[in-house]
Order: C-alpha cells, then structure tokens, then sequence
C-alpha cells in the first residue's frame, strides 16, 4: 500500500479496471436507474425516482425488508418539538462530529429533515404518540440537549419504517431483484456509470450472474459491521458498496470513524456475529450506567452523564472495565418497572429475556460492538460520487454529516434526506438525455433481455478470499482497528491483512489477464502448489470485500496520529486540531496499491468538476 499525496490530491475519478473474478453475465435487463440496497436510502431513492418517471430497478442482497433499517431501534432525529429548532439540531450534531463535520451538509439534513419525516409519514409510516394526543412522541438519545427522536413501535422504529416503505414499493410495482449480490460497476468508454453486474442466489426470475444496465445507479448497500467480530450489524453488512466503489476508481473518506455502540447486550468474550443492541433510548429514558458494585461512572465524566455522545460512553466503558479487569460493565433500568418495559422497550426485553437475562429485576451486562461507519463512498449535497453517474446515500456513503462520530439517530434521517435529494437529480432536466429511454413517460418497468450483453472492456480480476478467511479478518480487525486502537495494534493487523491478500494472490497465479471463470482456480508457479483459489461465489466475494475495506480503514487509522470523534488512538491520546482536522481521500489504484491524499482544511472538495 502506498499512502502519498497533501492538498487537493487527483482529479475526476478513473477507473481502476480490476474487477471481482467472475463469471461473465449471462442475463441482463435494462433501467433508467438502478438502486442498490433495500434500506431507508435506498427504497426512499427507488420510490422517488419511479415517481418521477424514470425506470427503476430495485437489487438488495437478501429480502427487501432485510436490511440494517430494520434493526433500528431508537428512532429518527429531527427538530419535531415544541421549541426545537434546526440550529439546535445543527448545533448537537457539530459537536458529536469533532471538528469533521461538513457543516453545510448538515445543515441541510436538520433544515430538510422536519418535512422528509412527514414525507415518510405520508408514505405509510406509523410513529407512536404521545398519550391522548395525536402529537408525535419524542424521546432523548445521547449527544441531544432536547427530545428530538421519534420513534414507532416502542424500540422497533427501524422495522416500522422498513415495513411501509417496502409496501410503498410493492404497491407501486416496482421491479426488485432480491437475494442479489451486486459484483461490481460497469462503465461506458468515457468512465461513466452504464449499470452493475450481481449475481442472483438461485431465488426468483434469474440465477447466476447478470447485469442491469442503467445510466444511474445508487449505492445504498448499509455498513460494514462484519468486518469485526462482534457487531449489531446482520450479516449481509460486508462493505459491498464500499469495495465496488473503491474497484470503480471512487474515492472514500473517514473509513477509520467506525462507531462502537457503548451499550450492546455482553454474551462473553467468544461472541461473534450480530450481537442484540440495547438501544441509547433506555438511557434516553433515564437508565443508569453502574459497575458490579451499582456505582454510576458517567456522572462527573460529561455534562450528560450516560447521555454523552457515544464516543464518550464507549472510552468510559472500556476504561472503567480495564481499571477493574472485567470485560463489561452493567445498564440499570430496574427502575423503569415491567410496564415499561413491556410497553416502551418490548424488544429489547424479550432479546434480553432469551438469552437468560430479566432487565425487570436485573441490570443488564453491556459492552461496546461495531455499529456505524461514519465514512464511506465520498458524495456532495446530491449525492454524486466522484465517478459520473455514480450516486452514494445512507451508511455507504460519506456526506460529511457525521464527521469523527454519528450523532445517535441521524442515520435515517440523512437516508431519507439525501435520499430524496438524489431522486432530484437524477430527475433534473440535466440528466434527461442519459435516461431518455423513459422520457415519453411510458410505465416505470424495466426492460427485459435474454441474450448475455455484449463484453466489456479488459479488466483485471481480483484474487479471491477463501470463505473462511472472514474469520479471520474480523478477528485480526477486532484485536487491532477496535475500540481501541496503537500504532503497534495498526501495525500489527496492517501485516496480517497484507498477509492474507499475498496468500490469494498467490493462490490465483497471474491475474493481470481477462480469464475465463474458473482459470486462475488451479494454482500456478506464483503460489504454493497445493493452494488452489477459491471458486466465484458468495462467501468468497462477501469475505474480499471485507478484505478491501479493512485494508482501507486500517491504512486510515494507522495515518491519523491522533484521537478524535470515534477514532481511538491510546498513543496519541489528545485530539490535534492542527494537523488532522482534515480528511482522507483514498483511492484504488490499477496495482492495487492504496493511495491516500490529504485535505488542506476540514472542507471537501467538490465530487463533480465544474
């Protein structure tokens, strides 16, 4: 990896020809747009732009309701009550952020967001009110000095929405591909978007690989929680996105800003996979956090106490637990009662009761897990990435709201906001000629074709991971670039990963040639003879991915010299105005090697040239 470049590092985006080895589409269909990912984003892009008269296509990994949207628990921020404002908004966001924040950015989120949560309203979404009334129920959650989360079925606001925007979807006829992998970006001879090529898991109308080909598309793919070990992320959250855009020659930023939820219900120090969340909103409603004795650390640590923006929590947690040699400490809502619980926090209650814990009369053992990546695929206002026709919204991308640390429940507000906004653009007289395929205002479907589309351009295919190698990239990753973080543990977890991405290419043998699928699987001279390469298919795909982006974020953690936000460095313990309020800009380059440019100010530069 080469890590060069200061100031206003490259230009428009190239692309960067490698690609996932792969078998060549054998099916394709035609669209207006297609839209990756079934989340908040994602169907909120999809249902704006079918409105709007361009045909969409809608591809997610899994179910259309399966995605991260769906686990959120604590609801959605926006300046909703009386006596809340935008700038107030603004104002808790910015300091969450840690100086990284683009404040016009979001500024945009808290001035559009009251109205794009009454958008959401209208498409079907039920929020819970307040007793007697017809008012929205609001709650707090860490980071707000005012109660500005709503939130739907007590603590299952994630599936409440995911529910309507999914009927949303089906009720406009919509064409979704689900249980679908996107592979990679195709693109046309002058480096723009012409569609994505993804492989079906043997569910549905297609099978294998397939291509939709499309002027636009959207990344809307969520995080990349499984890259650790242990996570409140599902299982389908494997960086896709990240890596696709990454291969496509798209630049990334402030990959090493990965949240940890301070309160993630403990199952031991062998717990891996997606681990229950308890949400920040049992703090929010007055939960304490206590070591073994009941004594509550958060009081003197911050103005907030428990509700201290979640990079706080998370140090204090793991703080108070190393000075007591215990691996988790406890949250304590035994004073809620069982009502409460059973009517604020269902959820979470019965999640807790399954694994043999009763928060009714016990405090309940948390410790922090990945949960958010504030970076991701660099975007402007509209969405655009720095490849043409590439759009990016919600946790694959990076707008620059969140800065160093996402201020709790924000996400599905800048899904929806920035959601809508790309929907916008691609609408724009500006982008008519590029999907004027369905400018007369023919139906929204897209079209169909049998035939395999013609080939693309050279490209190099990536070595593939064998599927057990995704164990160990999360556990190197968890040891190394966790909660907390060393020059000598980012060292460390730096070799080990190049280790394993040596060992795949040594496996595949040459692989600077367009191969057929299945060429590079026997072994060569490069590698050991009794190596052979993984055959193309999911595991394999989901665990180079994860490979792609922990290389990625480990070379940003290891550059930052400094501790800001969610970004944990025990050796440079202060946070250094001076040096590092900038970002990285990180691009693959056609070798493979990372180069990562650095920002002059704590401002982006424009995605799209003038």
């Amino acid at each position: 990896m080469t890590a060069t470049g200061t100031g206003t590092g490259p230009g428009p985006a190239a692309g960067t020809g490698i690609r996932l080895t792969a078998p060549a589409p054998g099916w394709s269909i035609e669209a207006d747009v297609v839209v990756v990912g079934s989340g908040v984003a994602g169907l909120t892009a999809a249902l704006r732009c079918a409105a709007a008269g361009r045909r969409t296509v809608v591809v997610t990994k899994a179910r259309l309701d399966d995605g991260s949207t769906r686990w959120a628990q604590g609801g959605i921020a926006a300046a909703l009550g009386d006596g809340d404002t935008p700038e107030q908004h603004l104002a808790d966001t910015l300091v969450a952020g840690a100086g990284l924040c683009d404040e016009t950015a979001v500024r945009t989120l808290v001035t559009e967001g009251p109205d794009a949560v009454h958008r959401l309203i209208g498409t079907g979404a039920r929020f819970d009110t307040a007793p007697g009334s017809d008012e929205i129920a609001l709650t707090r959650e860490g980071g707000h000095h005012r109660r500005r989360i709503a939130h739907a079925g007590g603590d299952a606001t994630g599936a409440e929405i995911s529910r309507a925007l999914v009927e949303a979807v089906r009720a406009a006829g919509l064409r979704t591909i689900e249980n679908a992998l996107v592979l990679d970006l195709l693109t046309d001879a002058d480096g723009r978007t012409a569609g994505v090529t993804l492989h079906v898991m043997g569910e549905g109308q297609h099978d294998g690989v397939g291509a939709v080909h499309a002027p636009a598309v959207v990344l809307a793919t969520g995080g990349m929680g499984q890259v650790f070990s242990a996570t409140t992320n599902p299982a389908v959250s494997t960086g896709d996105g990240v890596a696709l855009a990454l291969r496509a020659g798209a630049e990334i930023s402030d990959l090493e800003f990965v949240q940890f939820h301070p309160t993630v219900l403990y199952l031991g120090p062998e717990a891996e996979g997606q681990q229950p969340l308890i949400s920040e909103a049992v703090r929010g409603e007055g939960a304490h956090l206590v070591d073994a004795d009941g004594t509550r650390f958060m009081v003197g640590r911050h103005e907030l106490a428990e509700l201290a923006p979640r990079d706080i929590v998370a140090k204090a947690i793991m703080r108070q637990a190393h000075e007591q040699g215990v691996e988790h400490m406890y949250l304590d809502g035994r004073h809620f009662g069982a009502q409460m619980w059973e009517t604020r926090f269902p959820t979470i209650l019965a999640a807790c009761r399954s694994h043999g814990i009763d928060p009714v009369t016990e405090p309940i053992p948390v410790a922090p897990a990945a949960h958010y990546a504030s970076g991701g695929v660099r975007t402007d206002l509209r969405g655009r990435t720095t490849v043409p026709g590439l759009y990016a919204c919600g946790e694959v991308a990076c707008t620059g709201v969140h800065g160093a640390n996402r201020l709790a429940s924000n996400s599905l507000l800048e899904g929806l906001v920035f959601a809508e906004r790309i929907a916008a653009d691609i609408a724009a007289p500006h982008a008519a000629e590029a999907t004027a395929g369905n400018a007369s205002g023919t139906p929204a479907h897209a079209a169909e074709h049998t035939a395999p589309p013609a080939p693309s351009a050279p490209r190099t295919p990536l070595p593939l991971l064998a599927p057990e190698t995704r164990t160990a990239v999360q556990r190197i990753m968890t040891a190394g670039a966790g909660v907390l973080r060393s020059a000598e543990s980012l060292a460390r977890a730096a070799a080990e990963l190049d280790r394993l991405h040596r060992e795949a290419t040594a496996a595949a043998g040459p692989t600077g040639r367009d191969e057929p699928a299945g060429a590079a699987a026997t072994g060569s001279a490069a590698g050991p003879a009794d190596r052979k390469a993984p055959e193309p298919g999911v595991e394999a795909w989901e665990a180079t991915n994860l490979l792609c982006v922990a290389r990625v974020l480990v070379a940003a953690a290891q550059r930052r010299a400094e501790t800001r936000g969610c970004h944990w460095r025990e050796d440079h313990p202060d946070r250094d105005d001076a040096s590092w309020r900038r970002h990285f800009r990180i691009t693959l380059e056609a070798d493979r090697a990372l180069t990562i440019h650095t920002t002059a100010t704590a401002e982006f530069p424009p995605t799209v040239t003038p």
